[in-house]
């Protein structure tokens, strides 16, 4: 077990919960951190590894589904798998929607207590992956010059040279000019690629 290895957080004010919980996962070679309250597992520094959160719907500062919300507007991106022994079918909707992995009535088994950690995990490597790969366009993007910039955004949006030329009142020369540099700067082989990165940053939407 590594400085790299994933975290699963547990977020349970019942101490025989989160310790059965934790006993199971460390048998199964998960790094595990524990809390009682919402807030403690907010103030906690999370390190970017693969990691899930097991969370309870109740909890005695504020509520599993509140703390789900305060995480997205935090963007605080752990894929989170609810455990509750007072779920309801419209607490759970509102959940899943909210892009729980699973929500999962107590008693619950170990076998699916795991396969729900192994489905947030595989999402939640996609999603380091992701940041990863936007990080460094953002970074790209920096090094972009304000004229570059605006023709990354014309060319992301699918306009041609001369459309571009004619919008900016500039020769098509000049645009060209600039978007080889555009190309060169963000490491982009083909504009559908290029494209992609601007999606990616947001810069234009898909």
């Amino acid at each position: 077990m590594t400085d790299r290895s994933p975290i699963i957080y547990v977020v349970d004010d019942d101490d025989s919960v989160r310790r059965a919980v934790a006993l199971l996962l460390n048998t199964h070679g998960f790094r595990v951190r524990t809390f009682a309250r919402a807030w403690d597992f907010l103030n906690y520094k999370h390190p970017r590894v693969p990691a899930c959160l097991v969370l309870d719907v109740r909890l005695p500062d504020i509520t599993g589904p509140l703390l789900q919300e305060t995480m997205a507007a935090e963007k605080l991106d752990i894929p989170i798998v609810f455990i509750t022994g007072h779920g309801n079918i419209p607490i759970s909707v509102k959940a899943m929607k909210g892009g729980a992995v699973d929500f999962l009535p107590k008693p619950f088994t170990a076998k699916d207590l795991l396969n729900a950690i192994d489905q947030a995990l595989s999402r939640s490597k996609k999603q380091n992956v992701d940041q990863t790969e936007i990080s460094a366009i953002k970074r790209r993007m920096k090094t972009l010059s304000p004229r570059e910039l605006e023709v990354f955004r014309f060319v992301a949006k699918g306009m041609l040279n001369k459309q571009i030329a004619r919008k900016r009142g500039t020769s098509l020369q000049t645009i060209k000019v600039h978007r080889g540099r555009v190309m060169h700067k963000m490491q982009a082989k083909t504009v559908t690629e290029l494209i992609r990165f601007a999606q990616k940053a947001g810069l234009v939407y898909a």
